[in-house]
């Protein structure tokens, strides 16, 4: 749902700009070269949401399980192999893992695994 909404304001928003009116003076010289560049760069390559790898893996040698919701009691939906980099769209609360109750929700709806296996190398936002 936001991608969608981020795909139909964006390029109306690079349009928008694109058509404003430029103050004189030099500083609108190099402003008025920078908005039309702006603008058709945004057209043409829009903003990815798609998260990218931001996790690394550490269970040890054992497969890691994706669960349907943030906790152990959840049903297993899969798993991962470790020492593998996976994708993260954000994180919750759930049932504690080795004293750990943060869980990591994968792209797409695909799941939920706990942030005890899991080192990230950036910021995972909350969902």
């Amino acid at each position: 749902m936001i991608r969608r909404a981020l795909k139909s304001v964006l390029p109306a928003a690079a349009a928008a700009l694109a058509l404003l009116p430029v103050s004189a003076g030099a500083a609108a010289a190099s402003s008025v070269t920078a908005h039309p560049v702006a603008a058709v760069a945004t057209a043409q390559h829009p903003v990815q949401t798609y998260p990218h790898h931001t996790g690394l893996i550490a269970t040890g040698g054992v497969r890691l399980n994706v669960r349907s919701g943030p906790g152990t009691g959840y049903r297993v939906v899969g798993s991962r192999h470790t020492d593998r980099l996976i994708s993260v769209s954000c994180k919750t609360y759930g049932s504690r893992v080795r004293g750990n109750h943060v869980w990591y929700r994968l792209p797409q709806h695909r799941g939920y695994v706990s942030a005890h296996y899991v080192t990230t190398h950036r910021y995972v936002p909350w969902c």
